[in-house]
């Protein structure tokens, strides 16, 4: 590379670098002292990154979950068929401090089969 070249490719990828950190969250906004358990049907369902995601009402509320991103998913089994709208799960998670329909899951029970999702 041309020393010309060369500090172009530095400026553009220190000029891009952040953007791409803070674009994955971390996991302290969630609560883990509120572990909560819920089972009910899939409304929707998203089999993409950073995440996948499944939502569901549960006792009238509105719930986002978040889940594994998608190649530890499919690393445990589960396939964007197993979390398909109109399929039954049980979730255990810790609710988001700040957004009160958003939970961040550490397992889920699909087809009676518990799967680690951390």
């Amino acid at each position: 590379m041309t020393s010309i070249t060369r500090r172009l490719f530095l400026s553009l990828a220190t000029a891009l670098a952040p953007g791409a950190a803070i674009a994955h969250h971390g996991w302290g906004g969630y609560d883990t002292s509120k572990s909560f358990t819920v089972t009910g049907e899939i409304l929707k369902s998203t089999y993409e990154n950073p995440h996948c995601e499944i939502e569901m009402e549960v006792d009238g509320k509105h719930w986002r979950f978040v889940l594994a991103p998608p190649s530890r998913m499919q690393q445990r089994g589960i396939t964007p068929d197993l979390i398909a709208s109109g399929k039954t799960c049980t979730v255990f998670g810790y609710p988001h401090t700040s957004h009160p329909d958003e939970a961040r899951i550490e397992y889920i029970i699909l087809d009676g089969k518990r799967t680690e999702l951390r």
